[in-house]
C-alpha cells in the first residue's frame, strides 16, 4: 500500500471519470456488484470447509466443557446453517437482479434457500457414508494406501469427490452460481475438474488426480477408477441456428458403467457408453461405444477394433 501522503483522500475527477466509463461499458444493472448483492465467495467456501471437516470426522474446535459429542456436532451444524443459508438466498436473488428471463422473484429467495439448506443438512449422514465408501475404494485400489483414513485425509481424489457430492446437491436443487463456485474451488485445490452436474456412483476412486476432467452430463457408475489425465468430455456442441448460441443442457458426455477402469491420459468423448467391467488403456482416444468387459488399448484401436476379455 502506498504511503498515506501519496494517496488521494477522496475520488477526484479522474477517478470519477473512470467509474462512469466502467458503468457505461458494462451491464445496465451494474449495481449487482454492490456489497450484499452477490454471495460472498469467502463466506460460502468457509462454510463448505466446515461442512467438509464435519463429514470427515476431524477434531471439532472449541468444544465446551461438559459438552457431549452430539451437542458439539449439533452446534457445528447450526453454525454452518446460519453461515450458508443467507449466501444461498443471495444466489437465488441474483438471476432476478441480472434481469434473466423467467427468473423467480427475488423476494422468494429466502424460502428457496431454507428448503435447499434443510435438504443438504438432512443428507449429511448419507454424504458421510458415501465419502467413506470413496475412501475405502482408494484403499482397495492403491497398494501404497495403508488405511482408508489416509485416503480420507490426504488424497486429492477423495477431497475432490467429496466437494463434488456437495456441489451436485446444489446443482440438482437449481441453486444459481454456487455449484460452479464449489467445483472450481475444488479444481483449484486439486487439479481435478468435475462439473457439478456430473452424476457419480458409489466407491469412486481417482488415483493421483492431476488433470482429470469430467463434464457436466457425464454419468459414472459404481466402483469406477480413473487415473491422472483422464478426460470424460464432449465431442461437439450443438448450436442454435436462430441465435447462434450453444444449446445448453444436452447430453454430450460419456456414460461409464459399473466396475470400469480408465488408465492415465485416456480421453473418452461424446455420448458414448463404456460397458460394465471394461478397461480402457492409457493414452487411448475413444469416441465409440464399448461393449461390457472389453479391453481397449492403443494397439487394438490401431488394428481397427478392440478385444473382448483380452488383456491390454
Amino acid at each position: 500500500m502506498p504511503p498515506a501522503s501519496s494517496r488521494p483522500e477522496a475520488a477526484d475527477g479522474k477517478h470519477a471519470e473512470i467509474a462512469e466509463r466502467l458503468i457505461a461499458s458494462g451491464d445496465p444493472d451494474y449495481q449487482v456488484l454492490q456489497e450484499g448483492y452477490w454471495p460472498s465467495r469467502e463466506g460460502v467456501l468457509d462454510a463448505l470447509d466446515r461442512l467438509h471437516r464435519l463429514l470427515m470426522a476431524e477434531a471439532l474446535p472449541d468444544t465446551k466443557a461438559k459438552e457431549t459429542p452430539g451437542q458439539r456436532i449439533a452446534r457445528e451444524v447450526a453454525d454452518i446453517d446460519a453461515a450458508l443459508t443467507p449466501q444461498v438466498a443471495l444466489a437465488f436473488e441474483l438471476p432476478a437482479r441480472l434481469g434473466e428471463t423467467g427468473a423467480p422473484d427475488a423476494a422468494a429467495a429466502p424460502a428457496f434457500a431454507r428448503r435447499v439448506v434443510d435438504d443438504l443438512l438432512a443428507r449429511l449422514p448419507e454424504l458421510r457414508e458415501r465419502i467413506f465408501d470413496d475412501a475405502r475404494a482408494a484403499w482397495r485400489n492403491d497398494p501404497s494406501c495403508r488405511h482408508p483414513i489416509e485416503a480420507l485425509y490426504a488424497y486429492p481424489g477423495v477431497f475432490a469427490i467429496t466437494r463434488h457430492r456437495i456441489a451436485h446437491i446444489f446443482y440438482e436443487l437449481d441453486v444459481p452460481l454456487l455449484p460452479r463456485l464449489i467445483a472450481e474451488d475444488s479444481h483449484r485445490r486439486t487439479g481435478i475438474d468435475i462439473n457439478a452436474g456430473a452424476k457419480i456412483g458409489r466407491e469412486f476412486f481417482i488415483d493421483h488426480g492431476t488433470g482429470v476432467v469430467i463434464g457436466e452430463t457425464a454419468i459414472v457408475g459404481d466402483r469406477v477408477t480413473l487415473y491422472q489425465g483422464v478426460t470424460l468430455g464432449a465431442k461437439s456442441f450443438q448450436v442454435d441456428k436462430a441465435t447462434g448460441r450453444l444449446v445448453k443442457g444436452l447430453p454430450r458426455h460419456p456414460i461409464v458403467e459399473d466396475d470400469v477402469t480408465i488408465y492415465a491420459s485416456a480421453t473418452v468423448l461424446g455420448r458414448v457408453t463404456v460397458g460394465r467391467g471394461s478397461i480402457i488403456g492409457g493414452n487411448v482416444w475413444l469416441t465409440h461405444n464399448v461393449p461390457p468387459n472389453s479391453r481397449i488399448s492403443q494397439a487394438a484401436l490401431q488394428q481397427g477394433g478392440f478385444t473382448d476379455g483380452a488383456g491390454i
